[in-house]
């Protein structure tokens, strides 16, 4: 079999192949480029509590050794405090994990070391395609001068960037907004009054302050400013962004403090997403895909849930054959939640950065627009929070047996502690990414338990005769405890971390199920309704 073709050396493409490398499938990974990335301060990637892990599991260590999990998240505006979270503990009764922000040169270093160590990915510099040829068997692609040749792979995935070379060659319209947003951005060394805490102060008082300006924390005392700029300004000359950095320091310090300037930029935002993510054996991800970045969202942390979304299902074909099904739901999957995050910012913009007014001097207007604000810059509510595929074409039909548990359906499942039957107890994330289902069995006591007794007791036989019967490879682990279940519920995980179902007992038949449906049917099936009209969530999707 051929190894998949991967696109492109980001973070995105070179997660991808990692993930993929991780169950047993070789790539290629062509990158247009020398194999090195030039260190720019000033760009920085924010990653939520999933995509941390994802990208810890993979084997970069750069989150441990460059990066920064934020203490805290203020909110402030003209001179008035607004809200203080500490993160990483619980506020009431939700707890908010705590994102981690790293120099984005330090995260794909990190991942290019994790791949020298793979010796299923292959990477090959200054290899830009430009043909792209498919059949019933494969993908073959040429790369030109210098290193002139063709290549063929079992699959193809573009990960190649907002001017995808991938993504024009299968001819596929990327349509959405120009210049959502404009953003002028410095990193620099200096003493700030809330080390660890990231903060976003709108509307502060001094004149060059501009409607908002957000302050991020890196390690070593470095902070990533940014400031966001009218929509048609002029050009932001290096003496106005001295000007912006002095006035913004002095603001907050009571003076200029000293301070050493890293680097600068300005950086234009803009939405957009692929009408299609699939094309025959060819795919796109990451901001081939999709654009996106306005009030606080992350591109990135998308283009590595395409990733982990893709690689088990790619897994899946590569080794065992897979149907049209579980194909075309990355694209089903991931286009609909970008679609949906899209949505919620465009409808969140006009009232975010609509000017002053009436809305201004209403009553909880503040914490009502930081509440949203804080939501794209944590990874909460609909502009941030890790997605759920309810409605999958993955997702089994709903019986009796199903139970409710505190994870709906299609969403990621809450990080517990689990038991091998090894004996060995990690985290249920640390399981993930393997590409097999994960059988979970809620069974309190487990814990003081001799194993040698809970494996030969209560439902446990006919739960491991189950699970063998099933129609796709999965491991089976137990829990002490899962928030809303019961003893002895079973739930049924995909490889991606995201719950198929919930189940009462040991249920067989319905496990089964269960089971076939989230691996899309046997090879061949094809969807039931192919040659459809676009359904009202295909249309949704479209950003105009």
């Amino acid at each position: 079999m051929d190894p998949v073709i991967v696109v492109g050396a980001g973070p995105v493409g070179l997660a991808l192949s990692l993930a993929l490398a991780d169950q047993g499938v070789p790539t290629v990974v062509l990158d247009e480029g020398p194999g090195k990335d030039e260190p720019r301060p000033a760009r920085t990637v924010v990653l939520r509590e999933d995509t941390a892990d994802l990208v810890v599991r993979l084997g970069c260590s750069a989150l441990h050794d460059e990066g920064l999990r934020w203490t805290g998240w203020r909110s402030v505006r003209r001179k008035q405090l607004v809200r203080a979270v500490p993160l990483g503990e619980e506020e009431g009764a939700v707890p908010l994990p705590a994102p981690v922000h790293l120099p984005q040169h330090s995260l794909t270093r990190g991942l290019r070391r994790a791949v020298a160590a793979q010796s299923l990915v292959r990477m090959v510099p200054f290899s830009r395609i430009d043909t792209l040829e498919q059949d019933a068997d494969g993908v073959t692609v040429h790369t030109r001068e210098p290193g002139s040749t063709w290549w063929r792979g079992s699959y193809l995935v573009g990960c190649d960037g907002a001017r995808s070379t991938v993504r024009k060659l299968l001819d596929i319209r990327f349509p959405g907004r120009t210049a959502v947003e404009r953003h002028a951005v410095a990193a620099l060394r200096v003493d700030l009054p809330w080390p660890g805490e990231a903060v976003l102060h709108r509307s502060p008082p001094w004149r060059t302050g501009g409607a908002e300006v957000t302050a991020r924390p890196l390690p070593d005392d470095v902070w990533r400013l940014d400031w966001l700029l009218p929509p048609r300004g002029e050009l932001v000359t290096p003496d106005a962004l001295i000007t912006r950095i002095r006035d913004t320091l002095a603001g907050w310090c009571g003076e200029t403090p000293a301070y050493e300037l890293l680097d600068t930029g300005v950086y234009t935002l803009h939405h957009r997403l692929a009408r299609r993510w699939r094309s025959k054996r060819a795919f796109l991800a990451g901001d081939a895909a999709h654009l996106l970045g306005a009030l606080g969202t992350q591109g990135l942390d998308e283009g590595l849930r395409d990733a982990e979304n893709l690689a088990w299902k790619l897994a899946q074909a590569w080794h065992q054959g897979a149907s049209d099904v579980l194909l075309d739901s990355y694209q089903a999957e991931r286009r609909a939640a970008v679609a949906s995050r899209l949505r919620a910012a465009d409808q969140s913009l006009p009232i975010l950065r609509g000017g002053a007014g009436l809305r201004t001097l209403v009553p909880g207007s503040a914490r009502g627009h930081d509440t949203l604000l804080a939501d794209g810059h944590l990874g909460c509510g609909p502009l941030g929070a890790p997605p759920s595929y309810t409605y999958s074409p993955l997702s089994p039909p709903h019986t009796g047996a199903h139970t409710p548990v505190g994870t709906p359906p299609g969403a990621p499942v809450t990080d517990v502690r689990v038991t091998a039957p090894d004996g060995k107890t990690v985290r249920l994330r640390e399981r993930l990414g393997q590409g097999h289902l994960l059988v979970i069995l809620v069974a309190p006591g487990t814990g003081v338990w001799d194993r040698r007794h809970w494996l030969t007791a209560g439902v446990m036989p006919r739960l491991v005769e189950a699970v063998d019967a099933l129609p796709a490879k999965a491991e089976l682990l137990v829990t002490e405890s899962y928030p809303g279940a019961t003893a002895h519920t079973v739930l049924l995980v995909r490889p991606d971390g995201h719950l198929v179902a919930a189940f009462s007992g040991v249920r067989a038949a319905e496990l089964h199920a269960a089971a076939d449906a989230a691996r899309g049917g046997a090879v061949g099936t094809a969807p039931e309704d192919e040659g459809r009209a676009p359904t009202g969530s295909d249309r949704t999707a479209d950003v105009n």
